[in-house]
């Protein structure tokens, strides 16, 4: 593998077993970074990834940690430190999914669905902006979604992550800027991926993308590419929308 605009950088990419997460490992691995391929769970699949972007030359490895839990977040970053060096580049990936009409909707779902996305973004910037001080700078990318902005039945609880998101991201813009830190949101829209069965199906559009197909995981892992690359320093703070024109961000 060639020295790329990411050689000597370290990215941190959570729920990189496949998709989104996987498609943003591999392209920045190629560009040059180190990266950290976390899943929660499934250790063969983040292995694979791990594995594939070794085969071709770059450097990676595989973590299983629970984004929610503090002591599991410390720890990776620990090892990211011990095994790289410290941490350049967060993607905040990691999420979960459900489908409840809202009436039926136990506390307990609400919560559980609430913070994987959310509170493991809070979680992992905090540990992570003390080792991006150290190098000079970094970028945190969070990785939001269409349907706050179009609106989804019986998912209120992701749609209150994903929009949560947002204000975190321009919290954490406007109060590290001055340490060199870029902050910004990649909102997918309806991407071609793996869905697990607890997902529930894909809610209906009310109208189709002006690019009338879905989306491939590759092209939303070339936006959070762009936002990591030293060309992007001047961009922070925002919600970058990649859906094919479904929803126009203002």
């Amino acid at each position: 593998m060639s020295e790329g605009s990411l050689s000597g950088k370290v990215a941190i990419i959570t729920g990189a077993a496949r998709n989104i997460g996987r498609a943003t490992a591999l392209r920045l691995a190629d560009d040059g970074a180190a990266v950290v391929v976390n899943a929660v769970k499934d250790s063969e699949a983040a292995d694979a990834v791990a594995h594939e972007i070794s085969e071709s030359g770059g450097r990676a490895m595989a973590h299983i940690a629970d984004v929610t839990d503090p002591d599991a977040v410390a720890r990776m970053i620990q090892m990211a430190e011990t095994a790289f060096g410290g941490v350049d580049i967060l993607v905040s990936n990691a999420s979960v999914r459900g489908q409840v009409p809202t009436l039926e909707m136990s506390l307990e779902e609400w919560h559980r669905v609430l913070a994987v996305p959310l509170d493991g973004a809070f979680l992992l910037a905090k540990a992570c902006i003390p080792l991006m001080t150290r190098r000079g700078g970094g970028r945190i990318i969070a990785l939001g979604g269409v349907a706050p902005y179009v609106g989804t039945a019986s998912r209120i609880h992701l749609l209150a992550a994903k929009a949560g998101l947002v204000g975190l991201i321009r919290g954490l813009a406007t109060e590290f800027a001055p340490r060199g830190i870029t902050c910004n949101v990649v909102s997918p829209g309806v991407i071609d991926t793996q869905r697990p069965m607890s997902a529930g199906p894909l809610p209906p559009m009310s109208t189709r993308p002006p690019i009338d197909r879905k989306g491939d995981p590759d092209e939303v892992a070339a936006m959070i590419h762009y936002l990591c690359l030293p060309e992007a320093a001047y961009v922070t703070g925002q919600t970058l929308h990649v859906n094919g024109g479904l929803y126009f961000g203002t």
